[in-house]
């Protein structure tokens, strides 16, 4: 018997259609998001680093030593993974993981707060820079975890724990009345 594949955000039935009423903790959920996870070859972690510092229109969180997740709002995956590929040759693997990872993006003046219920790293401004991502656990949830803003982070976790993610922060949130919605953008 031959199935179609079909893909599925798997927090469709949890959220909203439409965006409703935006709180000032709000929670977003891009619907789609080209990320590539990017493992340097042995020997060759510097150049590939170097690499994608230079690449445009792209977002690195760092994963690992030698490893990192990148991510792009304006390429496709397939896109994203080709134009990578030409420009890591032969310094690292490239891996589309745009079907197997979900972002959610926390924002608001509690984010802190709210992400202290379940993370024990220190997210105080002088400690965890904007820009800063590393991976850490979200009560028992893998997650890496980056500060994009003064008050803004994204989480990044494999698709499979999306909607034990997205039930913890509600309750993480729940104090603060956090909203949450899919994102406009895409």
């Amino acid at each position: 018997m031959t199935r179609t594949y079909i893909s599925r955000h798997p927090l469709t039935d949890l959220l909203p259609l439409e965006p409703g009423i935006r709180a000032v903790d709000h929670l977003e959920i891009p619907r789609a998001q080209a990320i590539v996870s990017v493992l340097a070859v042995a020997g060759e972690e510097a150049d590939a680093a170097a690499v994608l510092a230079a690449s445009g229109g792209v977002t690195i969180r760092f994963a690992g030593p030698g490893e990192w997740l990148v991510l792009s709002q304006s390429e496709t995956p397939d896109g994203l993974h080709r134009a990578l590929s030409l420009l890591l040759a032969e310094t690292a693997y490239i891996v589309d993981q745009s079907d197997g990872r979900v972002v959610f993006r926390l924002s608001g003046p509690n984010v802190r707060r709210i992400l202290a219920k379940g993370i024990t790293s220190d997210l105080h401004p002088t400690v965890f820079e904007t820009g800063t991502s590393s991976n850490v656990l979200c009560g028992h949830i893998s997650v890496n975890l980056a500060r994009t803003g003064e008050n803004e982070f994204e989480l990044i976790v494999m698709r499979s724990f999306a909607v034990a993610l997205f039930d913890d922060l509600r309750v993480m949130g729940r104090e603060f009345d956090l909203s949450a919605d899919f994102s406009t953008q895409g």
